[in-house]
């Protein structure tokens, strides 16, 4: 078993003219929101054990406030690639994860993270489950967080409508 948590950068300064998109940095909800979502993952048994993030300001913001409310100390892997990445460049990085590693976890963007925890999940076949994925496809707002687990041994075997969705959470939620 396999478990993936994909986590969306917490709410950002306004893009516009004259701000490097890549330096935007978090706003005073995205400081509040991460932590709240650090605590709602160690909470819930979700401590990642190996964190892929995106190099931009407002993703490497987050992992601090993040990993700061987890009980473990988790590896946290900064690539450029996840920057805006497009849903096959995160899945081909999250597909090289070493098979030790149970848990891992992506921070990134939208559109990417959103697409691409709408391909991985599975078809619901219980209600809550039905009710989650409801919520995924409504919106990935900032600081979400979806939970997909996989009855896989390798990370290359991560495939698309294969992963149950276990949870979906909105810093409102928590």
């Amino acid at each position: 078993m396999k478990r993936l948590l994909l986590l969306r950068h917490a709410k950002t300064e306004p893009g516009g003219a004259g701000i490097d998109d890549h330096e935007r940095a978090l706003m005073a909800r995205g400081r509040e929101d991460a932590p709240k979502l650090g605590r709602y993952i160690r909470k819930q048994g979700y401590d990642p054990e190996l964190i892929l993030s995106s190099t931009s300001r407002r993703t490497v913001e987050t992992v601090n406030l993040v990993t700061e409310e987890l009980s473990s100390g988790s590896r946290v892997d900064y690539r450029e690639a996840l920057y805006l990445a497009p849903p096959e460049v995160i899945l081909s990085l999250i597909r090289l994860a070493p098979d030790k590693i149970t848990s891992a976890m992506v921070v990134g963007h939208n559109p990417g993270l959103e697409q691409l925890a709408g391909l991985l999940a599975r078809e619901p076949l219980k209600r809550k489950e039905r009710d989650r994925f409801d919520l995924l496809e409504e919106k990935f707002p900032t600081a979400a967080l979806a939970v997909l687990d996989f009855d896989i041994i390798h990370w290359r075997d991560v495939e698309r409508g294969e992963g149950m969705l276990k949870d979906f959470v909105r810093p409102r939620d928590v």
